[in-house]
């Protein structure tokens, strides 16, 4: 009874949400389109003529984002497990990040060009228990990480949300080697109750 209160409050709470009704008045399929165009109209992530990797992109704003601001000399590969309507401007490779034939696929799909921003909106599927959905969390923040230093040209940038909690800062200090340049960012349309913060990485030191 209370899990089914708690959904009905969900629901009534995101078809309320002015994110959720303005990402469906301007055609972005989710309210997460307006955290990353606020961090890129902060931090210039996003340039023309750019490639970008979008991990966890379901159901796709971020790529719908990405798309738009790189253009059409731009490439945009986007990897979800779940299903995505076609986008324009976006190579969409479907399949599980931890798959290790999945990630081939994706590595493959950039025929060795450099990546020059990795955008990681992954969140596990939640099982309630919280210290083990956090340890979920940060094990697809690191490999997303992975990722980014195996991939990004020299001064290219990664953006990945994070929980705060239990390994957190670890984390925050293991991705901090790698850039030349770490910011915390809170989008507004994050929700306030919200532990998720954005990791923002600047300039990608040479290996």
């Amino acid at each position: 009874m209370k899990r089914t209160k708690t959904s009905k409050a969900w629901m009534m709470e995101h078809v309320n949400d002015a994110w959720v009704q303005r990402a469906k008045a301007e055609g972005y399929r989710s309210r997460a389109a307006f955290k990353l165009m606020e961090i890129d109209e902060r931090d210039h992530l996003l340039k023309p003529g750019m490639v970008v990797v979008d991990l966890g992109a379901a159901p796709g704003s971020w790529s719908q984002v990405a798309a738009r601001r790189a253009g059409k000399n731009g490439r945009v590969l986007a990897l979800d497990l779940l299903p995505i309507e076609p986008l324009a401007g976006v190579e969409f490779i479907q399949g599980d990040f931890l798959d290790d034939e999945v990630l081939r696929r994706l590595e493959d799909s950039l025929h060795g060009e450099p990546v020059d921003a990795v955008l990681s909106d992954i969140a596990p599927n939640m099982s309630g228990i919280e210290l083990a959905d956090q340890a979920r969390s940060i094990h697809l923040a690191e490999l997303a990480l992975e990722f980014a230093v195996q991939h990004l040209r020299p001064g290219g940038s990664f953006l990945v949300k994070v929980f705060q909690g239990q390994g957190f800062m670890e984390f925050r200090e293991a991705a901090a080697r790698h850039f030349a340049s770490l910011q915390v960012r809170k989008p507004k349309a994050s929700r306030d109750r919200s532990a998720e913060v954005y990791l923002l990485g600047l300039g990608r030191r040479s290996a």
